[in-house]
């Protein structure tokens, strides 16, 4: 069986390298659990190399495509791409597209992020995301790929507010459909689909075991080498 995936997204943290490395040490300590993981940091740029030597327990992912020689250097596996906040700043559909393509001939895994705005219990949402893989898989044949859907408005909720097990689960079921109509059902079904928006301890296990995922994209908690400690082991059960 493949082992579940996680993928810590620490964007523009910690606040120095000396923070950046208590955690990985921290981390470090709980190798042989993490060890059970497919487990993926993605830290700015300026801490590449303080995580790159600590591979024996996670792999390194870059929070963007770009240079990609570069990337590969560090030997970067993952990159995130697509993801709201690089939307935000003005990453359109044909670009996050050019992204995906450009880790594939370098040999690096996209982990396309798409989610809706604003929440929407009705469906319509569907063919927001059927947009978004559509627009970024364009021209795309392979499956070393991962999905995560990360709704935009439950990121920073608390997770009593954020997604339900039941949504996230028919959410999933849905991207697979989309995705099998775009790739082919066999490229399709070696396609790991993630999620991330307000995942804590208190939701992991539920959300994980309930779903259909194979793993978490996670930001804030990532930052917490006890609560990161918490899900891994949730997720392990």
């Amino acid at each position: 069986m493949a082992k579940p995936i996680l993928v810590a997204n620490w964007k523009n943290h910690p606040s120095s390298l000396f923070e950046a490395r208590a955690l990985l040490k921290s981390l470090l300590a709980k190798r042989q659990l993490f060890k059970k993981l497919s487990l993926f940091i993605a830290p700015p740029l300026p801490y590449f190399e303080s995580v790159f030597d600590r591979q024996s327990f996670a792999s390194l992912a870059s929070q963007d495509m770009e240079l990609p020689d570069i990337l590969k250097s560090f030997g970067v596996k993952v990159a995130i791409i697509g993801h709201s906040d690089r939307r935000a700043r003005g990453d359109t559909d044909e670009i996050v597209n050019q992204k995906v393509k450009t880790a594939l001939r370098a040999g690096i895994i996209p982990l396309l992020c798409i989610g809706e705005m604003v929440p929407d219990h009705d469906g319509e949402h569907f063919e927001f995301l059927r947009g978004q893989l559509r627009s970024a898989l364009a021209g795309v044949k392979n499956s070393k790929i991962m999905v995560a859907y990360e709704p935009v408005w439950a990121i920073g909720k608390s997770a009593k507010n954020a997604l339900g097990s039941e949504e996230l689960k028919q959410t999933v079921i849905f991207i697979k459909k989309v995705l099998s109509d775009i790739l082919g059902r066999r490229i399709s079904n070696q396609i790991s689909i993630l999620y991330g928006g307000a995942v804590e301890s208190t939701n992991a296990k539920i959300l994980f075991h309930d779903s259909g995922i194979r793993g978490f994209l996670i930001g804030h908690a990532s930052l917490n080498a006890k609560h990161f400690k918490v899900i891994a082991e949730l997720i392990l059960e």
